[in-house]
């Protein structure tokens, strides 16, 4: 127990800052894909099919690629084409693009999760579908899409440690480098692990609290 603490007293500080930048590749990465996600459901929503359709393909393809492959390719492919980006942009970008798939499905069942009745009264006051779509739409779908769009942000958090394969120095990568250098695995990862539980244990109970909030709210 004495190694151990010994261990965590040298170590944490470049694990803490590997800590920060998985806090902003995570933090980054969920806006992107939260931005990219609610477009592409509103796209696979959309009754043109030449808007419609570029979307279920582009959500089939993302959602059939692993995260890690579609790192691989912006990092490594995009350089033959021009498109040169830095290794925490690249991964910023990937988890982004990877993870907006599954937002825009997770936006696009709420959407069609709102009662049909909500559509009828909105329409009933005259709104114009954009009006209707901001205000009365989009605001319960939210609600409905809640656990499901908290749990994602979790999910990225821990996917972030993937990052470190196109060598962004986030926490994962620090700590592999920590490891090879002292032999001290053991220690290592158990702190990792427990950081990666530090930060994670805010999110359940964040989640948990808005989700009351919201319920509270319309029982009220």
């Amino acid at each position: 127990m004495i190694d151990f603490l010994t261990n965590a007293r040298d170590f944490l500080p470049l694990l803490l800052k590997g800590a920060v930048v998985t806090l902003q590749v995570t933090a980054l990465s969920f806006i992107l894909s939260s931005l990219l996600g609610l477009v592409l459901a509103l796209m696979k929503l959309s009754a043109w099919r030449i808007v419609s359709i570029p979307a279920r393909v582009f959500i089939n393809v993302i959602r059939g690629l692993p995260v890690i492959v579609q790192l691989f390719y912006i990092y490594f492919v995009m350089p033959d084409v021009g498109l040169h980006l830095s290794a925490f942009w690249a991964g910023v970008i990937g988890l982004g693009v990877a993870y907006s798939a599954y937002q825009a499905e997770i936006f696009r069942s709420g959407i069609i999760a709102v009662p049909q009745g909500q559509r009828e009264a909105a329409e009933a006051l005259g709104m114009k579908p954009k009006m209707m779509m901001k205000r009365v739409i989009l605001p319960q779908a939210f609600k409905i899409s809640l656990p499901a769009y908290g749990n994602t942000l979790v999910m990225m958090l821990k996917d972030s440690s993937l990052v470190s394969t196109i060598t962004v120095a986030e926490m994962t990568l620090q700590g592999q480098l920590i490891a090879s250098s002292t032999f001290q695995n053991m220690a290592v990862y158990t702190l990792v692990a427990l950081l990666y539980l530090a930060m994670s244990l805010p999110l359940f109970y964040l989640i948990n609290y808005i989700e009351k909030h919201l319920s509270w709210r319309r029982s009220a």
